[in-house]
């Protein structure tokens, strides 16, 4: 988070360390990534069961559209919600938000995720209305704390939150019409992809300048230039086009130059200079796999019968969206709670176990013969590395041990 911090980074941190309240309220990454590691464990343990209708679950949605809504805006929003709320009085230099309007929001995500689970009973205006509210009251937050501290460089960022939110809107809308809610997910995905783009690009060249630079590895990460936007625009062209149309040549071929531009941004941060740090690596990793994501959904919209869809969704949602979420989440804890950024065999083992999930998943996709065992192995896989996030991470989050 610090590859982009504002001039009075200082007073936020003067503030965080004034803190006298509970540790899990004095800062938004607290609370967040413990729910969506919590989450994540759990959500992910249920799958298997829910999918082969080994247990019922009084949702009103399909089986399928559990699983992706809360993958994506159970999980996946916590954590961005973690993200923003931690790095935003960085780049304004405002105060967090802590203590009990933290609680609050804390509280509004929680009752989201309840609604959904138990929308058969409540029914399905109520549960849109309670999930909807999160991300709608986060993108009035992060909107509000932008523009209040003139912080315009970042004004995208508050967009993509908001953008969110209305994904979330379109998801309710889509699935009480259709009993499938194909383009909001695939729109909610898109739209995390841009995040790890646009964030990813900016703290993976950062934080592997600084490594570089501590150990006198060689030359540093080339800096952003017109190129780079080049490349962003047409991803969010390609996602556009996969969004409406995930089948055909034009979409095919956006997306098969968004995943060659970005390869080629990332070749040129000097990933492999910092290979001996698991937390700098992980980043590329993470970007690596946003990038192969366009590869694999451009394959798949021209040549269908040959590379299932499932596969390009699962290369962002669990390698790109998972690996990079799973890449700041700790390194963040570990940053804000006065932690050396060193990465634990617990943390190493937590990231190789989402590959592991990620791959399985592929296989699942070319294999249908196999799937159920292989959801299986992707499901294990997934809720050992949350697992062992969890338990290398939770006390940190529930302890007063540094600035954060």
């Amino acid at each position: 988070m610090s590859a982009v911090q504002h001039p009075s980074v200082h007073r936020s941190a003067d503030a965080a360390r004034a803190w006298r309240g509970a540790a899990l309220l004095s800062r938004g990454f607290r609370p967040f990534f413990l729910g969506a590691g919590v989450w994540a464990l759990i959500g992910m343990a249920l799958w298997p069961a829910v999918f082969s209708g080994a247990i019922a679950i009084p949702t009103a949605l399909s089986a399928v559209d559990w699983h992706a809504h809360e993958m994506i805006f159970g999980y996946g929003a916590a954590v961005v919600a973690g993200f923003l709320l931690t790095a935003i009085p960085n780049w304004t230099g405002r105060l967090p938000v802590a203590g009990v309007p933290l609680a609050a929001l804390v509280a509004l995500w929680a009752a989201g995720r309840a609604a959904v689970f138990v929308s058969a009973a409540i029914g399905r205006p109520a549960a849109a209305a309670i999930d909807a509210g999160f991300l709608v009251v986060l993108a009035a937050i992060v909107a509000r704390e932008v523009v209040a501290g003139r912080n315009w460089r970042n004004l995208t960022v508050a967009t993509l939150a908001l953008a969110l939110g209305l994904a979330n809107v379109a998801f309710h809308v889509e699935d009480a019409r259709e009993g499938l809610a194909d383009f909001s997910i695939r729109a909610a995905l898109g739209l995390f992809v841009l995040l790890i783009l646009l964030i990813g690009g900016r703290v993976t060249p950062s934080f592997t300048g600084n490594w570089v630079a501590r150990m006198g590895a060689g030359a540093r990460p080339a800096p952003t230039g017109r190129a780079d936007g080049i490349v962003l625009v047409l991803s969010g062209l390609a996602l556009v086009a996969w969004v409406a149309a995930s089948e055909g040549v034009p979409t095919g071929v956006l997306a098969l130059a968004a995943g060659a531009g970005n390869l080629w941004r990332l070749s040129r941060w000097r990933g492999l200079a910092a290979r001996r740090d698991p937390l700098v690596l992980v980043l590329h990793a993470g970007y690596l796999l946003a990038a192969l994501g366009f590869v694999a959904a451009g394959s798949s919209a021209i040549w269908p019968a040959s590379v299932p869809y499932a596969v390009g969704v699962h290369v962002w949602a669990i390698g790109a969206v998972g690996v990079m979420t799973l890449a700041m989440m700790t390194r963040a804890t570990l940053g804000h709670t006065g932690h050396a950024l060193a990465a634990s065999r617990t943390t190493v083992l937590s990231y190789l176990c989402i590959v592991a999930a990620l791959a399985a998943r592929i296989a699942m996709a070319l294999a249908p013969d196999a799937a159920l065992p292989l959801m299986h192995v992707a499901a294990c896989a997934w809720v050992l590395g949350f697992a062992a996030f969890l338990l290398a991470y939770a006390p940190m989050l529930v302890r007063k041990s540094g600035p954060g």
